[in-house]
């Protein structure tokens, strides 16, 4: 890929105030150092969000406040307004980018780059992009790099109000994307977050809505099997967001 690559960074909020001002100082210190637009998308706060947005606006490309439908909601207005050949990065109030790959320019636009995630101070969880994917999210927005060449138009369902992000991770991967994993891009998520919230039966209809009702019966095995035998998850290296 010839020229400065360009990352549209996206932070969509609501009501979140106590966390978003990190999350913003973690864009601005990279900006330094790497062509980033800066997206951020208010679901009408009430609560002083709005104003901590305006405290950084010069540093802001695009800043919007207005009622929406929920987080993929948001995040689908978030991907309509980024640049169409840029690299899309998702990071909630409360996350923070740890840091980002290297060479951007080595990477194509079919290529989908991700990284490992930190769930907490002291835990670094890998993603992976390979069968697992079929099975649970074994990717992290906080560390996912997507062109959006490969989808122009908004890719988020909001039919799942839990499990958007997985179900377009796996219609990449469908659509013969190519994963390829950065040791240098590492993304922080804040623990409670909507990643942190866990809904089976929607999982399962992703999983079965991509890869067929095998694929689903195979995902809710595992789970049970983890539910019995409580170490099976222990030996697991990645976090299921």
């Amino acid at each position: 890929m010839s020229g400065e690559v360009k990352i549209s960074v996206v932070t969509v909020v609501k009501d979140d105030a106590c966390h978003l001002e990190e999350t913003i100082l973690s864009v601005i210190e990279k900006k330094a150092r790497a062509a980033l637009d800066y997206i951020v998308i208010d679901g009408g706060s009430t609560d002083g969000t709005t104003d901590i947005i305006r405290k950084y606006a010069d540093q802001i490309s695009y800043w919007v406040s207005e009622k929406d439908n929920g987080i993929y909601d948001a995040m689908n207005k978030g991907w309509a307004t980024a640049a169409g050949d840029s690299f899309i990065l998702f990071i909630g109030a409360g996350d923070r980018i740890v840091s980002l790959p290297q060479n951007m320019d080595c990477y194509s636009l079919n290529d989908v780059v991700y990284g490992a995630v930190m769930m907490g101070e002291n835990t670094l969880f890998k993603a992976r992009a390979d069968f697992h994917l079929k099975l649970y999210n074994s990717l992290h927005h906080q560390a996912l790099l997507v062109n959006k060449s490969l989808h122009p138009a908004p890719p988020f369902d909001c039919h799942y109000p839990v499990y958007a992000d997985f179900d377009f991770n796996q219609r990449l991967m469908k659509s013969g994307a190519n994963f390829v994993y950065s040791s240098d891009f590492i993304g922080y998520a804040r623990p409670g977050g909507v990643s942190d919230r866990h809904s089976l039966d929607e999982s399962l209809r992703v999983i079965a809505g991509n890869f067929g009702f095998l694929w689903s019966a195979i995902a809710l095995s595992g789970y049970y099997a983890m539910k019995l035998f409580p170490f099976l998850k222990r030996m697991r290296p990645i976090y299921d967001a």
